[in-house]
């Protein structure tokens, strides 16, 4: 018996959907390059009319974004750029969901009060009872840093009104003492809320507020004074502990605001015995940044108080309208909650034991990275040896024959991709230049060894290019009797200013 096969029909190839090129009719190619868009202009001022494939908007905007630096070699930047994949995930998975709606995200809320009262351990912060019998912390999350502040600047002002108001004194001249190289948040939140500003200036030589100078600045319209826990611009410990002492000796009743943005999660694991947060007792709050040192993406901070004496309940705003009573004391009101609870993981995945580890390592690094330099002649003007963070802030020594300065020095880093800054000091420092190099997690030592290589390498090219215009210099004015012929081709490229021994400003090129 023959036994016959079946023939099956192979099946007719699927088309998949493709849309109709409205200038010509075609079907538009699926491939990302072939298509129209890879022919076009992104939009920039309107919306376009017609939907764009979700993987070409992809492409195209991957492809613009590839125009960034590297956030890994990115030195200007305190946040934080590496996290592990679990937490990556985690805080993917809590994308859409609105942290401020406690009653349907309950358990996101209760991380937040876990976070809370782990890091205002840290800071040796006062709990209080609450309802249920608790001992919890006074403090929320906030945006980053910048919000924190400026809910402990609202906290300072009220809570100083209320009291001038109760004496029938004027209670309209705020004013807040705070070193001059604060963050700029701190002057934002001075203006925005009509505080102020009475600085304490740097110095030459001193990068940090004077303990007595801020103490003398104080008034009976001072609302408080800001201290910093890592400087942006030297990463320098403020002394808190001595200006709490002025206070105390003389009497003066003042609070003491700490900005620990930076040094609030490096402090209790390098330096554990510095005095500094609310153990002393004019400190009345402080802020830490959970982005920064906390090693969590951009952007979370963390605000606390010591009682709620500090925190006037005016400020606090009860809403209903969400399925539940709820207080609710922020500047924004929606935010996402994956970077709390990236927070949470990094308190719990890491503990004690972890932070301690991973900022000794950087300041090991930050150490070997400071006596590196010192060796290629830069001076040095941040701490070492775990006294401030883990960041080397220096310049270059002076030198007549010199041509090129730091920020020439910042500009061919650039080429080899490091993101370094140079500025200057803050006012009253006799507009010193500077750079400052900001190690953070995953800054290792051999990355620190091949930057070290890169820094003597972009020097050795700027000091070949100084060496090669003193010598045409030299020459155009050997030639010229001293002076350059104001028609020389060279004059119709960009100028460079040379400042010759005898103090005289010559222009070449």
């Amino acid at each position: 018996m023959v036994h016959l096969s079946r023939v099956r029909k192979c099946p007719q190839p699927h088309h998949e959907h493709r849309a109709v090129n409205q200038v010509d009719g075609s079907l538009e190619s699926p491939y990302v390059y072939a298509s129209r868009f890879a022919s076009e202009e992104l939009p920039e001022h309107a919306m376009a009319e017609r939907e764009m494939p979700a993987d070409v908007a992809y492409r195209m905007i991957k492809d613009e974004l590839s125009l960034d630096g590297n956030p890994l070699l990115n030195l200007a930047s305190f946040v934080t750029t590496y996290m592990e994949e679990p937490a990556e995930r985690l805080m993917s998975d809590a994308m859409s969901k609105n942290f401020i709606d406690f009653e349907q995200y309950p358990q996101t809320a209760h991380i937040q009060n876990r976070c809370v009262n782990m890091i205002a351990e840290l800071l040796h912060a006062p709990t209080t009872n609450n309802d249920a019998g608790d001992q919890d912390a006074i403090g929320t999350s906030t945006v980053g840093s910048s919000e924190a502040i400026m809910l402990a600047m609202l906290a300072m002002k009220k809570r100083w009104q209320n009291r001038r108001k109760a004496e029938g004194k004027d209670w309209t001249r705020p004013n807040i003492v705070m070193n001059s190289a604060v963050q700029v948040c701190w002057e934002k939140a001075a203006r925005y809320f009509d505080v102020e500003e009475k600085y304490v200036y740097c110095t030459e030589d001193r990068y940090v507020i004077d303990p007595k100078a801020a103490v003398d600045l104080v008034d009976e319209n001072t609302v408080g004074i800001c201290a910093i826990m890592g400087t942006t611009y030297t990463g320098q410990y403020e002394d808190v502990k001595a200006i709490n002492d002025l206070l105390m000796n003389k009497n003066i009743d003042c609070p003491i605001h700490v900005d620990a943005a930076s040094g609030g999660f490096v402090v209790p694991f390098v330096n554990p015995s510095l005095a500094w947060d609310f153990r002393l007792e004019k400190v009345v709050s402080i802020n830490v940044s959970g982005h920064k040192y906390g090693l969590v993406y951009p952007g979370v901070g963390w605000v606390f108080w010591r009682a709620p004496e500090y925190l006037p309940q005016e400020l606090i705003f009860n809403i209903n309208y969400l399925g539940a009573e709820q207080a609710s004391f922020t500047l924004n009101f929606s935010k996402g909650a994956p970077h709390v609870i990236g927070q949470y993981y990094q308190l719990i995945r890491l503990g004690k034991h972890g932070y301690k580890s991973i900022m000794l390592n950087l300041i090991r690094t930050a150490d070997y990275l400071a006596d590196e330099l010192r060796k290629l002649g830069f001076i040095i003007m941040s701490d070492d040896g775990g006294r401030g963070l883990p960041l080397v802030a220096f310049r270059l020594k002076a030198d007549d024959d010199r041509l090129y300065d730091e920020f020439a020095l910042a500009h061919v880093l650039r080429r080899r991709g490091w993101v370094i800054p140079a500025y200057t000091m803050a006012p009253h420092s006799n507009n010193l230049k500077m750079m400052r190099i900001v190690l953070r997690e995953d800054f290792s030592f051999h990355r620190c060894n091949l930057l070290i290589e890169d820094i003597k390498m972009s020097m050795k090219s700027l000091e070949e290019m100084d060496e090669s215009m003193i010598q045409k210099y030299t020459h155009y004015m050997e030639v010229h009797g001293g002076k350059v012929p104001p028609n020389h081709p060279y004059y119709k490229n960009e100028k460079h200013s040379l400042q010759g021994k005898t103090g005289k400003s010559h222009q070449v090129c």
